[in-house]
């Protein structure tokens, strides 16, 4: 099967940064899968889980990515991700707090439109953390 690169980079660093034959990436408008010479796509993250198969054929190596960008271009697949982290590594709590931080800001929302973008965060983020707790 063939490969193509993907970087996953973090705020703090590049997390990851191989070649690999699929990675599952959680866009906005839902999961979708990406694979060598995928056509050109740019989308938005919602919380959720990154899989990534290597090119050795195991299990997917999974990591939790909050909120940023997926760029497929012919280089390869290029994830900007506000938060990620490998999910052996992932802390239940910083979901947690993530969720408090998402209620004070659907509390303090000033307008209808913005509003109704914080009560999309924090459902998106109680919705992961139902599938993470489950």
């Amino acid at each position: 099967m063939d490969t193509f690169l993907f970087e996953l980079v973090s705020p703090e660093k590049l997390v990851f940064s191989e070649e690999v034959e699929h990675v599952v990436v959680p866009g906005a408008e839902g999961e979708f899968g990406v694979l060598a010479h995928h056509a050109p796509l740019l989308s938005t993250l919602r919380p959720g889980v990154l899989k990534v198969y290597k090119t050795d054929g195991g299990e997917p190596q999974k990591l939790f990515v909050r909120g940023g960008f997926a760029d497929v271009n012919p280089k390869g697949l290029t994830v900007l991700a506000d938060e990620a982290t490998p999910l052996e590594q992932f802390e239940v709590a910083k979901l947690d707090a993530a969720i408090k931080d998402a209620e004070d800001d659907v509390a303090d929302a000033q307008g209808e439109g913005a509003k109704m973008r914080a009560q999309e965060k924090l459902d998106r983020l109680k919705e992961f953390k139902a599938v993470f707790a489950g």
